[in-house]
């Protein structure tokens, strides 16, 4: 079925006042605000940009609006333009005022719910306007419709005047603009949009949009070069309390210079005709793809329209991501299901007939089949039903049914024409099955001890004695010296140390049999008890925080993403359910008059010589690494839980290719757009959260 069918089918819905269906008040959001946006902090504070954007974007299914613009104000304030058909603005009878104040003002009120609104939606609950009206410091909604201008303003939720003609506009012009600026008083932590979060988003809406133009400006002031001025201070001053201690000399005093200001608007436009096409192959761009071709099939069947692409490339990881009416299902469900069923008998019939495959070989597996493929699975379905707590598994058994079989019919037709390609990712899927069988050979030496086995835990591993995983953790500790440090350091009761020696396998260039032979990640499977991959088994979890602590140089942050890599290819549940840390060790330690203090960052020094004053008795030790610092040191610092400082690794399931591209660009075999990365983003890499 064509995009065009659908818009039209989408369309004979009328969507008019008496459409907005009204479900049940308002009162609860500004008291329980977490149970409608998941949480207040940042993700949350974003979380309101997407839902007033995904009912901008429910415009664009329905065939009816081909561009959104969001603007990021000086103030912070967010718009949202779309040149839609706007909300409509007469009287809904049911409540007995405008339309859009009852989508404004009162919570599963919308045309989601059964009013012919809208065909497919992206909103899980339809309650997107409403909840970001409640939440918010003010709204103002403006709508053109008929020739006319509406307006109405909202303050934390409530009406300020009623929906009023304020001007007028071309008569064929329609579309709503809806301004917000978050509240304080909910969103505690910060009110400040990220504008690189809001970037990816607004991409994968674009990919998964085919046509869709999205336009994000950032009209906000961005300081360049504070605090570049104040480092050089602390690294000179380094210098020189060295030299004036070998010397003898009196304290030379710093005079910092002003920083000018500098203003840095940010623009940026997404737009793809190719749709989730271009998505694989942006998602690509940093591996080698194993044939030019990226495949693409739609159509349409009981009602729904499916949509995949995909492409193989030379690594040895699936990146396969799901969506439904354009949300992201990162557990996947029945239209994945049906995906990788038809998949798996499409190339199995196809290497038996083409005897790629001998009579006496076992079939191909999934997995083998998927080794290094890129794939989008979007479908749109009318009534979406939801699995589990977290709603995040499409449950429609006919997802399963439509995705298998438009994909199985197609994907047999373009293999019969191109057989090059076919017999490529044949091939590719037969050196995977026999690696594959190396690695189970390899993996029944990993498994953890338990009464049965007998298996013995890894000799380098000082346990804890304490049983109950709640209480455990574990340090994944650098090098022997570290290790040692750290084993004495440590509380025998709760805390395990795993030393390693040097640099772990890099995961992303290696298969499994190889990543099975590797004797450090083989320490930490077995130390950990869940396993790996296929055989992963979050309940059998021996520690309940996995503390990677490493130098707090290139070399220990290069450490840190390869078991970073190693976790969240094999076993990012560990990430998901918040059981991953970095230790965070002081980079100094200052001591004067008898007193000692340490500092974790360049500024966090200069606020304790601001303290304490800068003078020739100021002792500065850089720590160059953890085996410089002694037991004590060691668990005052980084180990003891009342004072240590540790970052929780957080894993963004609403950016979840955006990830996977990372993790690629980090560790993949592409030099110059790891350099790129890291020149983009060094400034970044401490936002992470801090548990204390």
């Amino acid at each position: 079925m064509s995009e065009e069918t659908i818009n039209n089918t989408a369309v004979e819905h009328e969507y008019g006042a008496d459409q907005i269906q009204i479900l049940e008040g308002l009162e609860a959001v500004r008291k329980r605000p977490g149970m409608y946006i998941g949480t207040t902090s940042s993700r949350g504070l974003h979380h309101l940009v997407y839902e007033i954007v995904d009912n901008a974007v429910d415009e664009a299914l329905a065939g009816v609006c081909d561009t959104i613009e969001v603007i990021i104000h000086e103030d912070n304030s967010v718009t949202v333009i779309d040149n839609g058909r706007g909300i409509p603005v007469g009287i809904n009878h049911k409540a007995g005022i405008p339309a859009v104040e009852v989508v404004f003002t009162i919570l599963h009120a919308g045309g989601k719910f059964g009013g012919g609104g809208y065909k497919v939606s992206g909103g899980l609950h339809g309650v997107g306007a409403s909840v970001v009206n409640a939440l918010s410091e003010w709204l103002e909604v403006e709508i053109c419709q008929d020739g006319k201008v509406y307006k109405q303003r909202y303050e934390r939720g409530n009406v300020c005047y009623p929906l009023k003609e304020i001007g007028t506009c071309e008569k064929e012009k329609t579309g709503s603009k809806i301004t917000f600026l978050p509240d304080k008083l909910i969103f505690t932590e910060t009110t400040e949009f990220d504008f690189d979060t809001l970037k990816i988003r607004l991409r994968e809406m674009a990919f998964l949009t085919k046509g869709l133009r999205i336009i994000l400006k950032d009209e906000r002031k961005d300081e360049e070069g504070i605090g570049s001025h104040e480092n050089s201070q602390i690294n000179e001053l380094l210098r020189r309390a060295e030299a004036d201690r070998e010397e003898g000399a009196e304290e030379i005093p710093l005079n910092p210079q002003p920083v000018e200001k500098k203003t840095k608007k940010k623009y940026v436009e997404f737009h793809y005709e190719g749709g989730i096409k271009e998505f694989v192959s942006y998602l690509n761009k940093n591996k080698a793809p194993l044939y030019e071709n990226i495949l693409y099939f739609e159509g349409q069947k009981n009602d729904v329209y499916v949509e995949v692409s995909f492409q193989h490339n030379d690594s040895f990881n699936e990146s396969v991501f799901s969506f439904v009416n354009n949300i992201n299902t990162p557990e996947g469900g029945t239209h994945l299901q049906g995906f990788r069923n038809s998949l798996t008998k499409t190339f199995n019939d196809y290497a038996r007939s083409a005897k790629l495959l001998k009579d006496s070989e076992p079939n191909l597996s999934g997995e083998d089949i998927r080794e290094g493929l890129t794939a989008i699975i979007s479908v749109k379905i009318e009534d979406p039903q939801f699995e589990g707590q977290t709603k995040q598994k499409l449950g429609n058994s006919e997802a399963r049914g439509a995705v298998d079989s438009i994909v199985s019919e197609q994907l047999t037709y373009f293999l019969e024409l191109n057989p090059s390609v076919a017999k490529t990712i044949c091939e590719k899927s037969i050196l995977a099955q026999r690696a594959r069988e190396a690695a189970r050979k390899a993996r029944d030496l990993t498994r953890r001890k338990t009464a049965l086995d007998g298996m013995a835990l890894p000799g380098k591993l000082a346990d804890c004695s304490d049983k109950d995983p709640k209480n455990c953790e574990i340090y994944i500790v650098e090098g022997d010296s570290a290790g040692g440090s750290a084993k004495t350091a440590r509380s025998r009761a709760t805390q395990a140390i795993l030393p390693l020696r040097g640099k772990i396998l890099n995961v992303e260039k290696a298969r499994l049999d190889k990543i099975y032979a590797n004797a450090e990640i083989r320490a930490m499977i077995t130390a950990f008890g869940t396993g790996i991959h296929e055989d992963f088994d979050i309940s059998k979890l021996r520690y309940d925080k996995i503390i990677l602590m490493t130098d707090a140089d290139v070399d220990g942050a290069h450490i840190s993403t390869l078991l970073l890599t190693f976790i969240y290819r094999f076993m990012p549940d560990l990430i998901r359910e918040g059981h991953v840390y970095l230790a965070k060790p002081p980079l100094y330690k200052l001591e004067k008059n008898k007193k000692v203090w340490y500092a974790y960052s360049d500024e966090e020094l200069d606020k304790i010589l601001l303290e304490v004053g800068r003078d020739q008795n100021n002792k500065i030790q850089r720590y160059k690494g953890l085996g410089e610092m002694d037991a004590e040191q060691l668990w005052e610092t980084t180990m003891d839980p009342a004072r240590r400082i540790l970052l929780r690794v957080n894993y963004d399931e609403e950016m979840e290719s955006e990830l996977d591209l990372t993790f690629t660009t980090l560790m993949g075999d592409k030099v110059e757009p790891r350099r790129e990365f890291i020149e983009e983003n060094a400034k970044y890499v401490q936002n992470l959260d801090t548990i204390g």
